[in-house]
């Protein structure tokens, strides 16, 4: 590269309260609800043959009960970088936190209503 370019991975170069907008980026806007997040401690993952459903699940010990939080709707493009991203941040957690401990997969009984589950 150049050493007058400017590298875009590496922000704006600019000083001050000057900013500038690469031509290439997206604005993300997070809402005030979206901001909250929402608990899940359970995904159901389906697919077809042009997309992913990932159903986000908080199931409550004692409620017999278990609501969908959020469904996402993603292409088989986007889940296998998704994938890959996780991986890689779950490889730096444990690398600043140390080893993530499994449990034993609890057999859960599920009534799920959503498509059945492939992945």
């Amino acid at each position: 590269m150049n050493p007058n370019e400017r590298d875009p991975m590496k922000g704006s170069g600019q000083t001050g309260n000057q900013s500038e907008t690469p031509k290439n980026s997206i604005e993300i806007e997070l809402t005030d609800t979206e901001a909250t997040g929402s608990y899940s401690n359970l995904v159901m993952i389906t697919h077809s043959a042009s997309e992913f459903v990932l159903d986000f699940i908080s199931m409550m010990p004692g409620r017999p009960k278990a609501k969908v939080v959020k469904r996402m709707i993603i292409t088989p493009d986007h889940a296998k970088r998704l994938a890959a991203a996780l991986s890689e941040n779950v490889s730096r957690y444990e690398h600043e936190h140390g080893e993530i401990k499994q449990k034993d997969r609890p057999e859960i009984p599920l009534n799920y209503r959503g498509p059945i589950p492939e992945a």
